[in-house]
Parts: C-alpha cells; sequence; structure tokens
C-alpha cells in the first residue's frame, strides 16, 4: 500500500488551525462574551452583482433616456408612445423594489459552545430560532439536493436557500462534523457578562 501527499493548494490563514476544515463556514471571536469564546459562522447570503443603490442609479438613468425619447415622439404627436414608456418604467421599477426588497436576505448560523443560533432575514421578516446541539438532527428536508432541515426541541427550521442544490449536502456534512466537535463544556463558557 502506497500513499501520496500533496501540498495544500491555498495557504492557510495565520492562527488557523489545520484540523477545522471549514468550507461554508468560519471561526469569530464573540467579544461581548465573557472570555471571548471562540465560535463558528455560517453565513449564507444571496450573490447580488449590484447593490439597492446601484440599481437605483441605472433605473433613474433609464427613467431619464426613456422619458427623453418618450417626450421626442410626444412632440411629434404620438400621445401613445409616452404612455407605454411610463408603463414600461412603472413595471420595471415594480421589479426593481421587489429585488431591492430581497437583496440583503441571508441565514446565519452561529454555533457558541453547544447551542446554534439560525436567524433567517426575507424581506422585512427576520425569525430567531435557537437550539442545543446535544438534540440537533441535521438532515435533507426531501431529497438530494434539498433544503437542509434542523430538527431539535421540537423545533424545525430549514436553511440553505441561498446555497447552490449541489453545495446542500456539503454545507450538513460540514454543519454536523461543527455539531460534533463542539466542546461540551464551552456552553457554561459562554454565559454574558
Amino acid at each position: 500500500m502506497t500513499a501520496t501527499f500533496a501540498t495544500r493548494p491555498w495557504a492557510l490563514t495565520p492562527g488557523h488551525p489545520r484540523s477545522l476544515p471549514w468550507v461554508f463556514g468560519r471561526e469569530i471571536v464573540l467579544e461581548a462574551w465573557q472570555g471571548a469564546p471562540r465560535a463558528l459562522q455560517w453565513l449564507l447570503k444571496r450573490n447580488c452583482s449590484t447593490t439597492p443603490r446601484q440599481m437605483g442609479a441605472v433605473y433613474l438613468s433609464l427613467c431619464v433616456v426613456s422619458l427623453l425619447i418618450g417626450g421626442f415622439f410626444y412632440a411629434q404627436g404620438a400621445l401613445f408612445v409616452l404612455v407605454f414608456t411610463a408603463l414600461e418604467l412603472t413595471l420595471v421599477g415594480l421589479a426593481l423594489l421587489v429585488f431591492a426588497r430581497h437583496a440583503g436576505d441571508f441565514e446565519s448560523l452561529t454555533l457558541v459552545g453547544r447551542s446554534l443560533q439560525v436567524q433567517q432575514s426575507y424581506g422585512n421578516r427576520v425569525a430567531r430560532t435557537d437550539f442545543t446541539a446535544d438534540w440537533l438532527t441535521v438532515e435533507p428536508a426531501a431529497g438530494q439536493g434539498s433544503l437542509v432541515e434542523l430538527c431539535g426541541s421540537g423545533q424545525t427550521v430549514r436553511v440553505g436557500r441561498h446555497l447552490w442544490p449541489d453545495q446542500r449536502a456539503a454545507f450538513a456534512r460540514e454543519l454536523r462534523l461543527a455539531l460534533r466537535q463542539a466542546p461540551a463544556n464551552r456552553a457554561s463558557e459562554s454565559e454574558p457578562n
């Protein structure tokens, strides 16, 4: 039997232990807690190429150009061009409002000791659910590529909306590994001041 060793393709960040293979999550330090315990956080959010402010600037420039063209045709006697321009700009504006409302959607999972806090933001609604790692199950909601379902203490939450379906299984494995490695004695350390 032979073994082949390869060097890591990416350099490790300073202070990062080699034993934690977090792909989706990152280790953070919670300074508000006594002793500043380390925590793991998974922040899953939409991949938006533009911010709502940038989209508003694009929409404003679209309005100016379209209204100039519609105004020119209105001056030539074609009233309906300006009417359809206004209708078009209204519909595009409504679509961009829906985009802007959901551009900041996210799911945040924070593991401190044996406690997992799940925070989900969808539009203007924010839901927060707390779990104990000892009684938590992490399973697919329906089948391969479906959302990841967290069940424990009589509560059920589905996460992973902002991940590609083929990434959800790897995310669930990483979350299970983190829950298994979470130290049992850290829960007493993580009480607030």
